[in-house]
């Protein structure tokens, strides 16, 4: 199993005392289905008084629990913002118990400029958890989330893909916790979203992801990797789509069944998962997602740009294992993830 994440969100006192300047147009504790924004003042030279609007609806129905599902927490990815549109336009609040909060475009500035990160600070919002009210713009729509909404939730998910950098075996994911309930929660709330694949991830670089914000808080977490290369297609869209209605069921706040297709459960236990490229260079895969892989076997190529007749440099698999992720665009940089290399489970 991966490393147990222990990280705790801990905004200082005198931080946590001042008010977030966000502010929801809509009620977010009232039966039916409202469709608004969160509202962040902006002051800039094109709109003095302007403000970034996040677009979000709540469809709540009596008693229950609370859904939190976020989409293009970076803003190239799109499985969670078609899923979470479609979501907001069609779940009915008759055929729901309490109540499901919808943010399909959870960092709006990157997600509207099409990148990772916001164009307006070129904070990676991912990594600016728990945030900061007096922040700058993605470190106080962090501060919202963390302090506003949720608090608020049962059950948080965030839905990821590879953006325009990497592309993924289409996985629902959790992390190894310290807490074993709340570990077997989330992971029976993994399965139910039921992707093709379910991963125990490791992350690289975890320091100021909401994941941790959200684990720390106690709530049942679920994020993806469903694709990549900056779009999204019928298949990934799709099962995004199943899975937003399959964790509403398993929550209990959607009437219903599951629906289940096969999946394989992957693993990443340790840091010889990843390969990392050691120069620049033009990208060869020599092997496809989804391709069975053994240690010491050659499974990429990185080529020099600048010339011809030299050898490119190999990279070999760390691991027995199935080819869960590489890296997208043709050319490469040093220090860039190549491939990820996960352990079948079952």
């Amino acid at each position: 199993m991966s490393t147990s994440r222990a990280t705790v969100p801990d905004n200082d006192n005198a931080i946590a005392l001042k008010a977030n300047p966000i502010s929801a147009t809509i009620p977010l504790d009232q039966d039916g289905t409202h469709h608004g924004f969160l509202s962040l003042p902006y002051s800039r030279d094109d709109s003095a008084w302007g403000a970034v609007m996040i677009p979000i609806t709540v469809i709540k129905n009596g008693e229950g629990p609370t859904a939190l599902f976020t989409g293009a927490n970076h803003g190239d990815e799109y499985e969670g913002p078609v899923a979470l549109q479609d979501l907001a336009l069609t779940l009915d609040p008759s055929e729901i118990s309490g109540r499901v909060i919808i943010v399909p475009a959870f960092n709006y500035p990157a997600f509207r400029a099409g990148a990772r990160t916001s164009p307006i600070d070129k904070v990676n919002l991912n990594r600016a958890f728990p945030g900061r009210p007096d922040g700058t713009v993605t470190l106080k729509i962090a501060d919202y989330f963390t302090r506003t909404l949720v608090p608020q939730a049962d059950l948080v998910l965030d839905i990821h893909s590879g953006g325009k950098t990497l592309d993924f075996l289409p996985f629902a994911a959790v992390h190894v916790l310290e807490d074993p309930v709340q570990q077997a929660a989330c992971v029976a709330a993994m399965e139910a979203f039921n992707a093709p694949y379910s991963m125990m991830m490791r992350e690289l670089d975890s320091a100021g992801m909401y994941d941790d914000t959200v684990e720390a808080m106690g709530k049942v977490f679920v994020t993806t990797e469903l694709g990549g290369g900056g779009s999204a297609t019928a298949r990934t869209i799709a099962i995004a789509k199943r899975g937003v209605r399959n964790l509403l069921v398993h929550a209990g706040i959607l009437s219903g069944s599951l629906e289940r297709k096969a999946s394989q459960m992957l693993d990443m236990p340790d840091d010889s998962c990843f390969i990392q490229s050691e120069s620049d260079g033009l990208f060869e895969p020599l092997v496809d997602l989804g391709a069975e892989v053994k240690t010491g076997q050659e499974i990429a190529r990185v080529w020099p740009l600048d010339r011809t007749g030299v050898p490119p440099r190999a990279y070999h698999a760390r691991r027995d294992g199935l080819f869960a992720a590489r890296h997208f665009p043709g050319l490469v940089q040093t220090g860039d993830c190549l491939a990820v290399v996960a352990d079948k489970v079952r």
